[in-house]
C-alpha cells in the first residue's frame, strides 16, 4: 500500500465495471484487453483484496468491487462536472471588488465595461457598501475606500488615488435662470444641497469666501454624494460635489459648474489590498488600468 496508487489502473477498473468486460473496457480506453487485465490486477495488489471474480470469459464484481466502484463512478462524475462547469465559467480569473456606493455608481460602474474589453479573462464582481472590509478576512480582492484613513492590518498596501476637486455644480436651467448663477453672492438666492459625508461641506467652502454671508444650514441633506448629484440634475438645488464623480453629467450637459472648475483639492480615495494579492495579474492589470483612467479623466478636466 505504500506504492504510489496508478490512476491508469483505477481507470480501468472504473470501465471494466461500468460496462462488466475487459473487452470493452479495453475498446473505450483505446488499449488492448490484456493490458486493461493487468492494470486492475495491479490495483487489486495494491489495495490487497480481489475486485472481480473472473468466470470462463465473463468477470463479475466481487462485493468489495461493488463497493468500489460506487465511489470511483461517482468521483470521475464529480470530475466531470467540475471540468464542464470550470469550461462553462469561460473566464480564467474572478476579480472581487468592495467600494464606496458614490464611487460605485458614479465613476466605476460606467467604465467597467472598458476594463472588461481590455480584459476579457477576468470576471469583474462589484460589491458597493459604506463600511470597509478586512481584505484578510473576506473574499474580496481590493477595497476602494473614501475618507477613511484608520490604520489597516499589516499585510495591507494602501495606495492614495490622484486628488478630486470640490466645486459647487447644478442643473443648466439653475445657473441660467430667472436667477442665474454668476457670482458667489448669487448662491443665496437657491436651494443647497448637502453631502454629509463629503469631506469638503458648505461651511468649509464658505470660510475661502469670507466676503459674501448666506445661511447655509437651509437646503437639502443627503448621506450619499451619488443621491446629492441625482437631486441636483433634478434642478432643485446647487450641490458641492467631485469632479470627479460628475465626469459624465459635465459631458452630457445635465450639470454645469456654474462658477468654474477650480475648487478645493483633497485625497480622500484609497486602494486597498492584500500585499500578499499585489503582484497578481488580475490584482495589476486592475490597478493600472484604474489610475490611467483617473489620469486621463483628470486630463479631460484641465485639472492635471
Amino acid at each position: 500500500m505504500h506504492n504510489r496508487l496508478s490512476l491508469k489502473a483505477v481507470q480501468a477498473f472504473e470501465a471494466a465495471a461500468r460496462l462488466e468486460s475487459f473487452a470493452l473496457a479495453a475498446e473505450e480506453l483505446f488499449v488492448t484487453p490484456s493490458a486493461v487485465s493487468h492494470q486492475i490486477k495491479q490495483l487489486e495488489e495494491h489495495v490487497g483484496v480481489h475486485l472481480f471474480h473472473r468466470v470462463h470469459r465473463a468477470v463479475v464484481l466481487t462485493d468489495a468491487g461493488r463497493r468500489y466502484a460506487q465511489e470511483i463512478t461517482a468521483a470521475f462524475a464529480r470530475i466531470d462536472a467540475a471540468t464542464r462547469d470550470i469550461g462553462a465559467e469561460e473566464k480564467s480569473d474572478i476579480l472581487s471588488i468592495h467600494c464606496t456606493p458614490s464611487f460605485a455608481t458614479q465613476w466605476l460602474m460606467p467604465r467597467l465595461a472598458r476594463f472588461s474589453a481590455l480584459n476579457p479573462d477576468i470576471d469583474v464582481r462589484l460589491n458597493a457598501s459604506v463600511s470597509p472590509v478586512d481584505l484578510m478576512t473576506s473574499e474580496f480582492d481590493i477595497d476602494i475606500r473614501y475618507g477613511l484613513r484608520n490604520l489597516q492590518p499589516a499585510g495591507t498596501l494602501v495606495l492614495m488615488l490622484p486628488p478630486e476637486t470640490i466645486v459647487p455644480l447644478c442643473a443648466p436651467t439653475l445657473a441660467q435662470g430667472d436667477n442665474p448663477i454668476q457670482r458667489v453672492e448669487d448662491l443665496a438666492k437657491h436651494m443647497l444641497i448637502h453631502s454629509v459625508r463629503c469631506l469638503v461641506t458648505w461651511r468649509d467652502w464658505m470660510r475661502q469666501h469670507r466676503k459674501v454671508r448666506f445661511d447655509i444650514s437651509r437646503g437639502l441633506r443627503f448621506d450619499r454624494s451619488f443621491m446629492s448629484i441625482s437631486a441636483a440634475v433634478d434642478g432643485l438645488g446647487v450641490c458641492l460635489e467631485s469632479l470627479l464623480l460628475v465626469e459624465r453629467e459635465l459631458e452630457s450637459g445635465t450639470l454645469v459648474a456654474p462658477l468654474g472648475r477650480t475648487g478645493t483639492r483633497i485625497q480622500a480615495y484609497t486602494f486597498n489590498v492584500q500585499k500578499s494579492k499585489v503582484d497578481l495579474p488580475k490584482i495589476r492589470s486592475f490597478q493600472h488600468w484604474l489610475f490611467n483612467e483617473l489620469a486621463e479623466g483628470e486630463a479631460r478636466a484641465g485639472l492635471s
